[in-house]
């Protein structure tokens, strides 16, 4: 296998413009929705996959709508579930997106973890004993922190992300995490928090010192490619699209990226890779666009009608 992709996975309920959030009290229209499903594991592998990377994802599912969501997008894009696992009653995360004045709001639920499962570090290890892939994806933190030596020892590569959460926990832990990475993601902002630094500049000196390559995303501006030290920004691949949904462009950019460099790309033509699927990923609503699901279509104006009414407005 050529990429296995870590990490909790999310039924999407996402609207498309609206035009402020709501108040208490108040009634919003959005103009379109979609059910998709996300999280940076499936969205990863379904970008490396589209590039012909033999991609899989790790993670818990369920008996619950998200899994079953996922499991279908999963089958039909071609990634292999075999390294996820499967356990009784609800696991997948749910999360409603609303679009608004070039942003997004989010509220989100995961599920308790099953109190009887191993720590998701032990599990990924297995994992990765058994499948060899060339590369894993996994995200930065406390969590991470003690696997990634453990990870390189078995000849995967890291391709390592992050959130501004992830910074706000356990700055350090996610440094460590940073130095044993192969190639480290992360956005303009994310990697300026973690540089303490005041300018993009700034965070990209302190950077390229840390771990072998660091690709920052820079949304419009295409990407920023730190090698060794040198340093080429990259705006190839970039495409002009009406933007619908930000949701999962970065994540589709660093599953872009692994799939390119699986087929042999440089890092800056993996990085022009990156860009265009970024560039695809905000032209649809949902971090994988909207997932046909069996008897899922017909349901979906009534599930919509429930959270926030949809542009036919009732007479």
């Amino acid at each position: 296998m050529d990429l296995i992709a870590f990490g909790t996975v999310f039924l999407e309920i996402v609207f498309g413009q609206v035009p402020a959030l709501p108040g208490p009290g108040e009634e919003i229209y959005a103009d379109e929705f979609a059910v998709s499903c996300g999280g940076g594991a499936v969205t990863v592998a379904s970008a490396a996959a589209r590039l012909g990377a033999r991609a899989g994802v790790a993670t818990l599912l369920g008996d619950d709508l998200g899994s079953r969501v996922v499991e279908e997008h999963c089958r039909h894009r071609g990634l292999d579930l075999s390294p996820s696992r499967y356990v009784p009653g609800p696991v997948a995360g749910i999360t409603v997106v609303l679009n608004f004045d070039a942003d997004r709001a989010f509220v989100s639920y995961v599920p308790p973890r099953p109190p009887d499962e191993r720590p998701e570090r032990e599990r990924w290890l297995d994992v990765l004993r058994e499948y060899r892939p060339a590369w894993c994806y996994l995200h930065a933190g406390t969590r991470t922190c003690g696997l990634l030596r453990e990870v390189r020892s078995l000849g995967v590569r890291i391709a390592l992300d992050l959130a501004l959460n992830d910074i706000a926990d356990d700055r350090d832990a996610v440094l460590r995490c940073v130095r044993e990475a192969d190639i480290f993601l992360p956005n303009t902002d994310e990697l300026m928090r973690l540089a303490q630094a005041g300018t993009l500049d700034a965070a990209i000196g302190a950077a390229s010192s840390w771990c072998p390559c660091v690709v920052v995303t820079r949304g419009p501006d295409g990407a920023t490619v730190i090698d060794r030290g040198a340093r080429t920004d990259v705006t190839e691949g970039l495409r002009q699209v009406q933007v619908r949904d930000r949701t999962g462009a970065g994540d589709a950019f660093a599953g872009a990226l692994i799939g390119a460099l699986c087929n042999g790309a440089s890092i800056t033509e993996a990085a022009a890779a990156g860009n265009e699927a970024g560039s695809e990923t905000v032209g649809i609503l949902g971090a994988v666009g909207e997932v046909e699901v069996e008897g899922l279509s017909a349901a979906a104006p009534l599930l919509a009608s429930t959270l926030v009414r949809t542009k036919g407005r009732p007479t």
